[in-house]
């Protein structure tokens, strides 16, 4: 898809903080309210935006505890990657999950409370699943950059 200028802006401005009103975005972009309204409908239309969700602050729901957890199943058989992704989905401190190409099949991102947590959460859920061949958890230190943002 191509996106002119103004696309590529009221996109940015949508991301940074999608609740601003169409009559602030139409200043910004110095558009109509109409113009505006009938860019956004047209890119949910198209897909380009899917949907609209409320950032939580990590700190403040006692979720601070960011774990990257690499994961290798015993086996690729189609079956296996298809109920190992079937399962993840149902892990509600999977924030993200990646099938990667390398010594590991998988990434997750977990957020959780603390090591107990984690400890428990790797007991009791994680290696619950069947077909994991072997983990290997990294913790985070510091977080660096966390954007949701795409810039065209």
């Amino acid at each position: 898809m191509n996106f002119d200028e103004t696309d590529k802006k009221l996109l940015l401005y949508l991301q940074e903080d999608c609740k601003q009103t169409t009559k602030e975005l139409s200043y910004k972009l110095g558009l109509s309210v109409t113009a505006v309204y009938e860019r956004i409908k047209k890119l949910e239309n198209q897909g380009v935006i899917s949907k609209y969700v409320a950032l939580l602050d990590r700190h403040r729901i006692n979720r601070d505890f960011i774990v990257l957890c690499h994961i290798k199943l015993t086996q690729h058989k189609k079956e296996f990657v298809l109920q190992f992704e079937r399962e993840v989905l149902n892990l509600q401190e999977v924030t993200e999950c990646f099938h990667v190409s390398g010594d590991y099949d998988y990434i997750l991102k977990i957020g959780v409370k603390d090591m107990e947590d984690y400890r428990n959460f790797m007991l009791t859920k994680l290696t619950a699943l069947q077909h994991i061949a072997s983990t290997h958890s990294s913790f985070m230190i510091s977080e660096v950059k966390n954007t949701t943002a795409i810039v065209l």
